[in-house]
């Protein structure tokens, strides 16, 4: 590869790589708008949120075929491939968490005008502040190419299990006590699936980050999990 050729394909991996920033910045706005859609039963702000996920899609598509490109073109090596490998992977990582807060919004239009308890809607709030704050760490992480911070997130993801454990118990017994209706029940506790899942991806990108700093792959079944 020439010294020009480098230069340009070097150009390339850093507009690549915020628009990867650019992604998860997106993602991290959109899940408090998908709570709050959610949590006032607004029908409106939920379309909206719904309608908009094709831009997000559009542009991981984008950086995933400019990735591929890329390899095929210039052939990296080391570094420069673990760049172009993690970019590709963590395209699925973001615009699966942008599907799941899509999720969330579909669920509040599948049970409008639901009375949702004021102990349930409390969960739900934690669940969305405990995925973002795993998103901005994500984001950071792979900001600032920082492994420690990569690997901290899989602990910091255990606040959230914790709390969609609780989340879950809580539909169930509310469910029991006929304060909810089964169908309510049923979404609500799809809803909290998919913020336990936005967690799992930042986990994902997280452990992405630490493979592009070092090298090495997660330890066996630590990590890599498949986007769902």
């Amino acid at each position: 590869m020439t010294t020009e050729a480098r230069r340009s394909f070097h150009q390339e991996l850093g507009h690549i790589r915020d628009d990867l920033i650019r992604l998860a910045a997106t993602v991290c706005e959109v899940i408090p708008r998908g709570t709050e859609a959610l949590l006032a039963g607004d029908i409106a702000a939920a379309q909206a949120l719904i309608d908009g996920d094709e831009a997000l899609d559009r542009l991981a598509r984008e950086v995933e075929d400019r990735c591929f490109h890329q390899m095929a073109l210039q052939q990296p090596m080391a570094g420069d491939l673990r760049a172009l490998v993690t970019a590709i992977r963590l395209t699925a990582e973001l615009e699966r968490s942008g599907d799941l807060v899509v999720n969330v919004a579909k669920g509040s239009l599948r049970m409008p005008g639901a009375a949702i308890d004021p102990r349930t809607r409390g969960l739900i709030q934690t669940m969305s502040d405990e995925a973002l704050r795993l998103f901005r760490s994500a984001l950071e992480a792979y900001a600032e190419n920082d492994e420690a911070k990569g690997a901290a997130l899989r602990t910091m993801d255990d606040s959230l299990d914790d709390v969609h454990r609780a989340y879950i118990q809580q539909v169930l017994e509310s469910c029991r006590a006929g304060a909810l209706d089964i169908q309510v029940a049923v979404q609500l506790a799809l809803i909290g699936r998919y913020y336990e899942r936005i967690g799992d991806h930042a986990v994902n990108i997280g452990e992405r980050v630490c493979f592009l700093v070092t090298g090495l792959a997660p330890e066996p079944g630590a990590g890599f999990g498949a986007p769902q």
